[in-house]
């Protein structure tokens, strides 16, 4: 197709035109096929244990932490805050300082971009097997502390082989369950002629073959979801990809937007304190799970997993389950001819500057359905009671299965008609897409939520 290409660069145009492609290898429903041979020839087996039966933990310094002191800990914190109806609560939280990687190696076949995608097993993995980066690993992992083999295609990502660097940015983790945690998201492309082995567990796929398996539940994993959300993608006039992709026509200014959330970062304060396991309110830690006394948000397990292909086999750890469901959604109105996107400046406790963009409705552990919720969630009936024509995206997605046990929450984009009213409640801020991809590029500013949605996000019709 011939472009008339605006403010774009070369490298954005690429992500374009991958992104709209259905690649050169492999349909879609031979894609599925693939990950479901790749589920029954690798032998896996994750099952709960009582974390006092965890090898290479223990219970020390009122916290659940490695032998080694590696990898991560579950620590127990008191948050005090002005923001919202709670300004006190404890809870458990994963602290793990380390910057995990999280890498796609990319290169162009028949002209067009491709990205090499990792069959990874998870312990926490619903359907055992997602399409995950060519590279996920902590960095505790990827230095062998567990004394195990060397992530793939390691070398790529830490200098030792030539590529070019296409996205390379600091990402939050989700603020609810991790203590300021970030992970470096990185794209690097090889040259066109340049041969490497793939191993058996890794396929070549376009960026709109990935997006197009996002319409299915549980295939392309957290950490693949928030790579490719930071792509940006350039300014095109054509009207197919102006309501979505202009940078023109904004409601709201930069300075408007970096104000917004000045002004609210200002207002609203986080104390984050660390205290003991043994010392938090309202939780109980009885060797076999630490979880809340009334059996509601979360609990924290023990878990025993053997995956044969990984570069430990066996092994034990802790992990969080979910016990109460999750939603999240972005409304979108068309403003002055561009898409809009309802942003939500949202405080969690783990967040590492504050506040972060959120989606419009973010409930990550409070039960969402009516009658039950202990908190007014701002338009979620909106979003529940939506008309099937007005639902771009709905499908559910997984968290991060390396730290989450089959949790899984409702991914929605909704669009609201012209009757909706722009004038929105203070923590709220109507933004393009363009201006969200533009928040993407720096740290802490974009929550792991917003970029789950954010990657689902398609360019083959005028308005997904």
């Amino acid at each position: 197709m011939v472009m008339n290409i605006g403010n774009t660069d070369n490298k954005q145009l690429d992500f374009l035109i991958s992104a709209m492609s259905q690649g050169a290898f492999i349909s879609t429903a031979d894609t599925l096929k693939w990950i479901e041979k790749q589920r029954k020839e690798v032998y896996s087996k994750s099952y709960r244990i009582p974390i006092s039966e965890l090898n290479g933990w223990k219970f020390g310094d009122d916290r659940i932490r490695h032998d080694s002191g590696k990898f991560f800990s579950i620590d127990g914190i008191r948050v005090a805050t002005n923001y919202g109806l709670k300004p006190e609560w404890d809870q458990p939280i994963i602290n793990q300082p380390e910057i995990g990687l999280l890498g796609f190696l990319t290169k162009k076949i028949d002209g067009v971009l491709h990205f090499l995608v990792q069959a990874k097993i998870e312990p926490g993995n619903i359907n055992v097997v997602q399409l995950s980066p060519t590279i996920q690993a902590t960095r505790s992992n990827y230095l062998r502390i567990h004394g195990g083999k060397k992530p793939s295609y390691l070398e790529y990502f830490t200098g030792e082989k030539n590529v070019t660097v296409l996205l390379d940015q600091l990402q939050s983790e989700q603020g609810a369950r991790f203590l300021r945690k970030r992970n470096r998201n990185v794209i690097v492309e090889i040259g066109e002629n340049e041969q490497i082995e793939i191993q058996d567990n890794y396929i070549w796929l376009s960026l709109g073959q990935i997006k197009e398996l996002l319409r299915y539940p549980n295939v392309i994993n957290m950490d693949s979801r928030s790579v490719i959300s930071c792509i940006k993608y350039g300014d095109y006039p054509q009207k197919e990809f102006q309501s979505l992709l202009s940078t023109q026509n904004n409601l709201h200014t930069l300075d408007d937007i970096i104000h917004w959330m000045s002004s609210l970062k200002c207002r609203y304060e986080l104390l984050v304190t660390s205290i003991g396991i043994s010392n938090m309110n309202h939780w109980v830690f009885d060797g076999d799970t630490l979880h809340h006394e009334d059996n509601k948000f979360f609990e924290v397990i023990g878990v025993r997993s053997e995956i044969s292909n990984r570069e430990v086999p066996c092994w034990d750890q802790p992990m969080i389950h979910s016990l109460q469901e999750g939603i999240m959604g972005f409304l979108v109105k068309k403003i002055n001819g561009v898409y809009h996107f309802l942003v939500q400046a949202k405080l969690e406790a783990g967040n590492f500057d504050i506040i972060e963009m959120a989606p419009t409705v973010q409930c990550l552990t409070g039960n969402y359905r009516v009658g039950k919720n202990e908190y007014v969630v701002p338009y979620l009936d909106t979003i529940l009671n939506a008309p099937k024509e007005n639902i771009w995206y709905s499908c559910y997605q997984s968290e991060e299965g390396g730290r989450f046990f089959q949790e899984q929450n409702l991914n929605v984009i909704v669009e609201v008609k012209e009757d909706f009213s722009i004038e929105v409640e203070e923590n709220y801020c109507w933004m393009t897409l363009s201006q969200i991809l533009l928040f993407a590029t720096y740290n802490n500013y974009l929550n792991s939520a917003a970029r789950s949605l954010i990657s689902a996000i398609t360019f083959r019709e005028a308005r997904l």
